[in-house]
């Protein structure tokens, strides 16, 4: 496969990736194998096994991973940044339209629509989850224990997710086997240059930060702020927005729950990662507290590419460094039955995010019926998450146009 259909073919993945990681796993199960058959079931299975197994977007480095089977690390880079670069313009146009007009009634009813829809969203992906992920009274513990250690006990997120790990390798330790390695690995020498090389492009920025702004500047916090959430937020995008709503909330206060929720809101009506709605909390902060005072929008231009390079930097570091080593990590059974319990953690996470969002959104009785309106038209219309959206936002719309006519 050239170059040139490898382009197209990762445009159409990206331009076609709505709804967050399922479905944009979904297209890329059906362009890669089911339509192009570029790689075999076992294949696609094995590499989001190992996507899962490590921390960030699982969707984009799935792609990043494929696109390095089909065309060495230049397929990855191609595949991975043709699979952000549609949602990064379009979450960037969207915010300026808010930060512009956000107190335009108009623009405030559509969210005030999208915001509660989202809460349904999440909460059907918590439904889904939870049934293929709590099959045993010890996934259900782990999820139960999860949800308690951050909604009650504010424990941080990544000892969660460590303590669901080591609880995952104690309980079926005695049952672990092993197989060979039936690869060849990669020389310690090969290993080591690239460390080097991606983890460099990934630090540059932060370093030209340190250097041009200072370690106190919005710039820079926002590159270690989201260089840590790129190490620690295992379990796919709403585990790590969990995290960054907790952090960017109630720690930075760069944004407001609603705020939050509106970035949600942008992902999930534009094409690529849901984990790209963390771009506009960087856009945001920046707007809000710009460096070497700089222009507002200026400032925030380059706190939305900050944030975008932050979180998706790191996932070529590992899909380049640890692909060669996949084999040997997918026979290690301790590994598997490890990611069981974090993904039964995970739900516990999701609700935790649920119910954080329903305390701060769900504030009316307009609000409850859009979100419920959502719910019904997932569950028992079967209706797809753009058609849930659009419903979702004029009805938004129309609450705020419309308020003598006593709809709700």
């Amino acid at each position: 496969m050239n170059r040139k259909e490898q382009f197209v073919l990762w445009s159409k993945v990206a331009l076609q990736s709505f709804g967050g990681p399922a479905g944009q796993m979904a297209v890329v199960h059906r362009l890669v194998i089911e339509e192009k058959k570029l790689i075999k079931e076992d294949q696609f299975l094995s590499a989001l096994n190992f996507c899962m197994l490590l921390p960030g977007p699982e969707a984009q480095q799935l792609v990043t991973y494929i696109g390095y089977l089909l065309g060495g690390w230049r397929g990855g880079v191609l595949a991975g940044t043709l699979f952000v670069l549609p949602g990064f313009l379009s979450i960037l146009f969207i915010s300026y339209v808010y930060v512009l007009f956000g107190d335009v009634s108009f623009v405030e009813g559509i969210f005030y629509g999208l915001r509660p829809a989202i809460i349904g969203i999440v909460l059907s992906s918590l439904y889904r989850l939870s049934q293929k992920s709590l099959t045993s009274f010890f996934y259900y513990a782990i999820a139960l224990l999860s949800f308690a250690a951050l909604f009650i006990f504010n424990l941080p997120f990544p000892l969660v997710v460590l303590g669901a790990a080591l609880a995952g390798v104690f309980h079926y330790s005695k049952k672990a086997q092993t197989s060979e390695i039936v690869t060849k690995l990669p020389s310690p020498l090969t290993t080591i240059k690239t460390f080097f090389l991606w983890g460099g492009i990934w630090v540059t920025p932060i370093m030209l930060t340190f250097f041009l702004v200072g370690h106190d500047s919005t710039f820079q916090k926002i590159n270690l702020f989201f260089s840590k959430m790129s190490m620690v937020t295992f379990g796919g995008a709403y585990a790590a927005l969990s995290y960054v709503a907790q952090q960017g909330v109630n720690v930075y206060n760069w944004i407001t729950a609603q705020e939050m929720l509106d970035a949600l809101a942008m992902a999930e009506t534009t094409p690529g990662p849901l984990i790209q709605s963390v771009q506009f909390v960087g856009f945001l902060a920046s707007y809000r507290i710009p460096d070497m005072a700089l222009n507002p929008y200026l400032s925030a231009f380059i706190g939305s590419f900050l944030t975008t390079w932050m979180t998706f930097a790191p996932c070529f570091l590992w899909i380049f460094l640890f692909a060669p080593y996949m084999e040997f990590l997918r026979g290690k059974k301790l590994l598997s039955n490890s990611l069981s319990a974090i993904t039964a953690a995970v739900v516990g996470v999701i609700l935790n995010l649920s119910l954080t969002f329903v305390l701060q959104v769900v504030i009316d009785f307009p609000s409850l019926a859009i979100c419920l309106t959502a719910l019904l038209l997932q569950f028992y219309f079967k209706k797809g998450i753009s058609f849930i959206l659009i419903s979702s936002a004029l009805l938004g719309v129309f609450t705020k146009f419309l308020p003598s006519l006593h709809i709700f």
